[in-house]
């Protein structure tokens, strides 16, 4: 089945059957039928119930073989195991979509997984939409097939924004939201399990749909990123914004990791780094989700953050504050109008001043003046976003108050608005007339935050890398730099030793002293923390004593020491982090941080899908606070070319050496401009087939 196809039948369906539609109206399993004849569904529509003559007046057909023809799309509303034979029975006679109502799948243990996959098996050629799932909405032709309670009042009006949820409750919610605000929706479609049909390939189905402008997604998991990533690529392509909303924002870091990389990128660190990947913009409440896409759909891409300039025009001076001071934390200047654009404000009879707010105050109220005023700021090339910040009248005198701004809609510049008091007649006004409108401070900076960071191309890779698949395996220190050195990062030169010709006094001539003497062990990931690292050690009679320390120390840890790496001590400069690991979810990732064990404490880092290139590189660095003094800070300068050189190396693991699970090398010293990187301590997980 092709996209068009899919597309076709989940929202575009010329029939459709209800398996197990019930002609009690207390029962979910009523409600799609009522909605279909409410909303005016031009389709034909089969209710099958071999209990029954008729369910809601209209015939009842006892199967789906027993139908004058083969539906489009069947929505079945029994029970579990019931459903697996419906679906069974929708792939036989070739239907191309099934939505499964039923939970009691994937999310019940094994025995639902067991479940799940007899489900799949037997959809056949059928496309399943669920199982858990609520259904399927589309305003555009009145088809509400779906039992979300949510839709019982079917005046839905067709809008731009698509949204596809794993959660149908969600939906509900966004629906209510949207009716408040003026906000209408081009399709609604709750996924569920995604047993089969995935967010993503449900999403790509509809790139090409003309009716839609952008998409709002909110997700539990990004178990089929793949998919999702591809979607995302062919929306950037056609202009259209993806805004989402996911679950998971607590610190939970990688469970089977052995590195600090593990820690520090966790599973939100690891969406953040895909959505920037795939050029999706995130946002952290349900008000920015319905109300950021209105607003991305006219900046256009590709304006960096530190280059994105706001205009703030207001009646509030408060209500502007609470913008501005967010959005100068996020890096995001709003800027005061130029000397002669100010003038030609201020000749309009507007009261403002040469602030980076402009307060109209009284002269708010004033229609010609704050129509002017937007003038003047979209044409004037200054800014790439004008604010209106709407006090006390968007509640009281709503049609004073934002038709100014409505009727400057479709400006030069794009035009936003942020009505202080709650003000829902006001909001729904200004987005009917094409105004992006919001209801809170922190929805307004969330969607400003997204519109100045999209990138004009996404730099998503495909990779087909997912984790572990065989027996994990830790390298020892040695084992570590061998594979670093086919990546072309050096490490600090190092003698194999045993601890026992350490301690007879059989200890190799020539070394370099002062040295640092480690614990060499697979067994030992974290060598500090188990005290098996001494430094600046002397001479010989210090190195039989660093050896029986670490012995004594690691033994009491648990731990057997029974080889040691002793290296030349490096010279001063500044310690990174640079790690790579590959997630279950997203793929290879890479990641910089400043280095040491203080790494995982202060969380200091940036995380990217990898490979990355040197641009990126240099980017990640910026980042990283701890890092100041390689870029520049207070007269200390360091290697910035060869950390981000580093970076780049490690990150190719993803493309070259498919056995890598994680490497991290922490410390990577990074010495003065021109003189280079070494790799202090490393540590790499391969993967081995069984």
């Amino acid at each position: 089945m092709n996209t068009d196809e899919l597309s076709g039948a989940l929202l575009w369906p010329r029939s459709v059957a209800l398996v197990g539609a019930s002609d009690d109206p207390a029962k979910t399993s009523s409600r799609p039928l009522r909605y279909l004849r409410a909303s005016g569904f031009a389709g034909r529509v089969y209710p099958v119930n071999p209990r029954r003559e008729q369910v809601g007046g209209e015939r009842a057909w006892p199967s789906l073989a027993a139908l004058p023809e083969v539906p489009d799309h069947v929505y079945v509303m029994t029970g579990a195991e019931q459903a697996i034979e419906a679906v069974g029975e929708c792939g036989r006679l070739g239907v191309p979509v099934a939505t499964v109502l039923a939970s009691g799948f994937g999310e019940e243990g094994e025995q639902g997984r067991e479940r799940e996959a007899r489900l799949r098996a037997a959809a056949g050629p059928t496309r399943v939409l669920g199982p858990s799932s609520l259904g399927v909405v589309n305003p555009r032709n009145g088809m509400l097939l779906t039992a979300n309670a949510a839709f019982a009042e079917t005046d839905l009006a067709p809008g731009g924004v698509f949204v596809a949820s794993h959660s149908g409750s969600v939906i509900g919610a966004l629906v209510s939201r949207g009716k408040q605000r003026g906000i209408s929706f081009a399709g609604l479609v709750s996924t569920g399990g995604e047993a089969n049909l995935s967010l993503g390939e449900i999403c790509l189905s509809t790139v090409d749909d003309e009716g839609i402008g952008s998409y709002a997604l909110f997700l539990e998991s990004l178990h089929h990123s793949e998919q999702l990533a591809e979607f995302a690529l062919a929306a950037a392509e056609r202009g259209k914004p993806v805004v989402v909303y996911k679950l998971g924002r607590s610190a939970q870091g990688a469970q089977l990791s052995v590195s600090h990389t593990g820690a520090l990128a966790g599973s939100d660190e690891e969406a953040d780094a895909f959505f920037r990947a795939c050029g999706m913009s995130r946002v952290d409440n349900l008000e920015a989700l319905i109300e950021a896409p209105a607003l991305l759909e006219r900046v256009p891409a590709g304006t960096s953050a530190k280059d994105f300039s706001v205009a703030v025009l207001t009646t509030t001076g408060g209500g502007a504050a609470l913008i501005v001071d967010q959005l100068g934390l996020r890096g995001i200047e709003v800027r005061a109008p130029s000397a002669p654009l100010l003038k030609r404000i201020q000749a309009l009879g507007a009261p403002v001043t040469d602030s980076i707010v402009m307060d109209l105050t009284l002269a708010g109220a004033k229609h010609e003046i704050v129509s002017g005023t937007l003038d003047e700021l979209q044409r004037s090339g200054e800014f790439d976003l004008v604010v209106m910040v709407v006090g006390s009248s968007a509640r009281f005198h709503p049609e004073l108050a934002v038709r100014a701004v409505a009727e400057r809609a479709g400006g030069p510049t794009p035009l936003a608005a942020f009505a202080v008091p709650d003000a829902p007649q006001a909001l729904a006004a200004l987005a009917e007339a094409g105004v992006p409108a919001f209801r809170t401070p922190e929805a307004i900076v969330e969607a400003i935050t997204a519109a100045a960071a999209r990138p004009a191309t996404p730099a998503y890779r495909p990779s087909t890398r997912r984790g572990a698949h065989g027996t994990r395996k830790v390298l020892d220190e040695l084992g570590s730099y061998r594979v670093l050195e086919k990546v072309g990062i050096a490490a600090q030169p190092g003698v194999e030793v045993s601890v026992d010709d350490v301690r007879g006094g059989r200890i190799p001539g020539g070394l370099p002293y002062p040295v640092a003497v480690k614990v060499l062990s697979a067994e030992i990931a974290h060598k500090t923390d188990a005290g098996g690292v001494v430094l600046g050690v002397s001479g010989e009679h210090e190195l039989v004593e660093a050896a029986r320390a670490i012995a004594d120390a690691v033994g009491r840890c648990g731990g057997s020491a029974e080889r040691l790496l002793v290296t030349e001590m490096a010279p001063s400069g500044v310690d990174a982090l640079v790690g790579y690991r590959v997630s279950d979810e997203v793929g290879p990732l890479i990641m910089v941080a400043a280095g040491g064990v203080t790494a995982e404490l202060y969380r200091d880092s940036s995380l990217r899908l990898a490979p990355v290139d040197l641009a990126t590189a240099h980017e990640m660095i910026r980042e990283v606070k701890g890092l100041a003094p390689v870029v520049g800070y207070r007269g200390s300068h360091g290697d910035a070319d060869a950390l981000a050189a580093a970076i780049v190396a490690l990150s190719t693991l993803a493309e070259s050496a498919p056995a890598v699970l994680e490497a991290e090398v922490n410390p990577l010293r990074v010495f003065g401009p021109g003189e280079g990187v070494t790799a202090l301590d490393a540590l790499v997980c391969v993967t081995e087939h069984d």
